[in-house]
């Protein structure tokens, strides 16, 4: 599922405009994305959690010429899937 595709059921579901469906759903992925940006875990219960890990420098390999070199430290962010989607998709 893309992110169309969950407009589309929503809009279906709750009987919104397509317009005020995408408002919601960009309004839902916008906060999250601000509070992972911000260092914030995301939580939602059920479902999954997200937070940012932060990495160390380290030295790397360039795949194409094999010279080593210094990757900067960097924060990426981390999906934790939770328990009871573990459950349902491993039935």
């Amino acid at each position: 599922m893309n992110k169309l595709e969950l407009i589309a059921m929503l809009k279906n579901e709750c009987r919104l405009s397509k317009k005020e469906t995408a408002i919601i759903v960009d309004l839902f992925f916008d906060s999250m994305s601000e509070a992972l940006a911000r260092g914030e875990r995301v939580e939602i219960r059920g479902l999954c959690s997200f937070c940012v890990k932060e990495y160390e420098s380290y030295k790397g390999r360039n795949p194409k010429t094999g010279e080593r070199v210094q990757v900067a430290p960097k924060n990426l962010p981390f999906f934790k899937c939770g328990k009871e989607l573990k459950e349902r998709v491993d039935y």
